[in-house]
């Protein structure tokens, strides 16, 4: 069955070491929206994070961010889905890095909220390339929804604070591991494999025409979902373990690669 809809990672994925789109990874993108297929973006980051890497390769669809928290339109802005966490939870989950000496990181109305600037929120800025507003104290009282939240830490640190996250708050959260060191935390109806599933049933698209590209834990749930699963040579071995197909690395071309292997060809 021809592949309709490609949903593609930013991070260690489309993007390589560089933090950059190879010309290549563009053309074949370009190729294939030429031939009706509908390719967008599927990244934890912000919407205004992954918004120049949508224009730099032409796309005008739905692009999913905050993990699937928000679907919203790269040329006219218009918000096809948004679901926030529960300001309640967002609170709690602040009270408890506040307890913890946890750094965190909170997003509302696509703004990124620090209690201060630390080498993580620099380290953020850097590979985002986004401002970065602290606030003090007033970070932990979570006046409004949270879009996403962020917690970094040391790769073993992540480990530990995803345990104590999932013993504390359960299924009442959705928490995942994205970089060795960040710990992503959405409402639990938020997550890449929903938000795809919901962009292809708005485009009229069967999972069995949906082709899905990532490397990391927070794009396990969007793998399970499509009909063509791709994991990229550099990722997780649980993500390869799920994952239907497999691909070159981010720094070898795989995404370019796999679009020319299963959608072009």
């Amino acid at each position: 069955m021809a592949i309709k809809l490609v949903a593609l990672d930013l991070d260690d994925t489309l993007l390589n070491s560089k933090l950059a789109v190879s010309p290549r990874a563009c053309e074949v993108i370009r190729q294939a929206v030429a031939q009706g297929v509908t390719v967008t973006i599927a990244t934890g980051r912000m919407y205004r994070s992954a918004l120049p890497y949508a224009r730099q390769l032409g796309l005008d669809v739905p692009i999913i961010t905050y993990n699937g928290a928000l679907i919203k339109s790269c040329l006219s802005g218009e918000v096809l889905l948004d679901q926030p966490i529960e300001r309640k939870l967002s609170q709690q989950v602040l009270a408890l890095c506040k307890e913890r000496g946890w750094y965190i990181q909170n997003y509302v109305r696509d703004e990124l909220y620090v209690e201060k600037i630390n080498q993580y929120a620099e380290q953020y800025s850097r590979l985002a390339a986004v401002p970065v507003t602290a606030v003090g104290d007033r970070l932990y009282d979570g006046e409004e929804s949270s879009n996403k939240m962020l917690i970094m830490s040391t790769p073993e640190g992540i480990l530990e604070i995803y345990d104590i996250c999932k013993a504390l708050f359960g299924n009442q959260l959705s928490i995942a591991i994205s970089k060795p060191t960040y710990l992503e935390i959405t409402d639990p109806l938020a997550n890449k494999g929903r938000a795809l599933a919901f962009l292809a049933d708005t485009l009229g698209i069967t999972k069995e025409e949906t082709m899905a590209v990532g490397d990391s834990g927070n794009d396990v749930d969007m793998l399970k979902y499509a009909g063509w699963s791709v994991a990229m040579g550099n990722a997780s071995a649980a993500v390869k373990a799920i994952a239907r197909l497999e691909t070159l690395a981010n720094d070898a071309d795989g995404v370019a690669e796999a679009i020319e292997k299963y959608v072009l060809a």
